[in-house]
C-alpha cells in the first residue's frame, strides 16, 4: 500500500489521511498529512475511505510535509474519490 492516500486510526493521535511512506508494525509514516478532527455525512472510517465526508461540520487540517504516528491502530486505503474530498482542509477561522 505505500504511496496510496491511506487513513489511519490511532490509538491516542486521532485520526490523519495522508500518502503512506512506510508502515511497520505499529508505526506508520505519511507525507502531505492531515488531521481529520470531526466529520459529518458518514458514520465510520470505512465510508469516508470511500467517498470522503461532508463540506459542513467536518474539520479537516492543513497538510504538514511528513508525520509519523507510533500507535497506528488501522490503516485504510482510500479511493480517488475520497482523497479529492479529504484534500481539502475545512476549519472555520
Amino acid at each position: 500500500m505505500v504511496e496510496n492516500f491511506v487513513i489511519v486510526r490511532t490509538y491516542s493521535a486521532g485520526v490523519h489521511c495522508g500518502v503512506l511512506i512506510s508502515h511497520k508494525d505499529k508505526r506508520v509514516e505519511l507525507s502531505n498529512a492531515r488531521r481529520i478532527w470531526r466529520w459529518k455525512g458518514e458514520n465510520t472510517l470505512h465510508e469516508i475511505s470511500l467517498r470522503g465526508c461532508a463540506e459542513e461540520w467536518s474539520r479537516i487540517s492543513e497538510p504538514v510535509d511528513n508525520i509519523v504516528l507510533t500507535e497506528a491502530i488501522e490503516v485504510i486505503k482510500c479511493t480517488q474519490e475520497a482523497r479529492v474530498n479529504l484534500e481539502r482542509s475545512r476549519w472555520e477561522k
